[in-house]
């Protein structure tokens, strides 16, 4: 218990990792909704690799040009340069979607290849040193230091309350397309809005826990949430509060067990989608009504 305790002090050593993976866990699911509405899920492993080949991208550059190791003061730079990569390839699907072109899984799939490759072929030049590098792709945040976590928290508050004021627009424009056109908005703005709070969240998200969490963070709480919430509009706050208690949980656990949070965080989330899907079940399968 006691441990427990130094865990939760606000003097923890090792509090970003935990105020970081919280903020992320409430912050991505809300993103991870209007993804599911708009059946981006499979784009959803796509992105927080793009993101990776950015920050790879951005790390190259600026070995190539200021031959020096980045440090924690070029965080913006890693941000910048996964941001560019994450909305940019956003924006051209979705100009490719709207020109007529469908948007299938075999070229997201391609994307996805060609990120992974273009990011360990970056990180294999000689100008880039191993140590320190794989770190921040890792997302490993105990190495964000108090400033960083600060320009990361304004930046979610910053998405959340965008979410917030235009919800009824992006899910509209996300779950009935042809409505939200008959109503007369304005397609290519809202789409426009929704990639950019996608692709600074995932990008976020990245730096923040890592490609593999980050995409956990997506997807499992929102399927957990849908299953929970008897009223859709109930689906965003059950989703962040999933996703806060999962890191949270996750985290004391990887402590106590001496496991890598961004994993731990991952089962977690995945067991308890499990626990939940079985109770769903059980419950349906106990009060299904009788046929005569």
């Amino acid at each position: 218990m006691e441990e427990l305790f130094t865990i939760l002090h606000p003097s923890y050593v090792l509090r970003n990792a935990l105020y970081g993976g919280i903020v992320a866990g409430i912050v991505l699911p809300l993103i991870g909704v209007f993804m599911y509405c708009r059946r981006m899920v499979f784009l959803g492993v796509t992105l927080p690799q793009l993101s990776t080949c950015g920050i790879a991208a951005a790390v190259f550059w600026h070995l190539s040009f200021h031959q020096q190791q980045p440090t924690h003061s070029d965080f913006l730079l890693a941000l910048l340069g996964s941001t560019i990569v994450t909305t940019g390839t956003l924006l051209l699907l979705a100009a490719f979607e709207r020109r007529g072109h469908e948007v299938g899984e075999s070229r997201i799939g391609t994307l996805y290849v060609l990120a992974g490759a273009v990011t360990i072929l970056l990180l294999a030049s000689e100008r880039v040193p191993e140590i320190g590098i794989v770190t921040l792709l890792r997302g490993q945040i105990i190495a964000i230091s108090d400033m960083d976590m600060a320009i990361l928290l304004v930046a979610f508050t910053g998405i959340v309350i965008l979410i917030t004021l235009f919800r009824r627009e992006l899910l509209l424009v996300s779950v009935d397309r042809d409505l939200a056109l008959s109503l007369g908005k304005q397609l290519w703005m809202w789409d426009l809005l929704l990639y950019g709070l996608v692709g600074l969240a995932i990008s976020l998200g990245v730096l923040m826990v890592g490609p593999l969490l980050t995409f956990a963070f997506l997807l499992l709480p929102t399927m957990m949430a849908i299953q929970l919430a008897k009223r859709f509009f109930l689906v965003p706050l059950f989703g962040g509060i999933l996703g806060a208690a999962i890191a949270l949980l996750g985290f004391i656990g990887s402590y106590f067990l001496d496991w890598p949070t961004g994993a731990t965080d991952s089962l977690f989330a995945c067991l308890l989608l499990g626990v939940i899907t079985l109770g769903q079940w059980l419950r349906r399968l106990v009060f299904r009504p009788i046929s005569r």
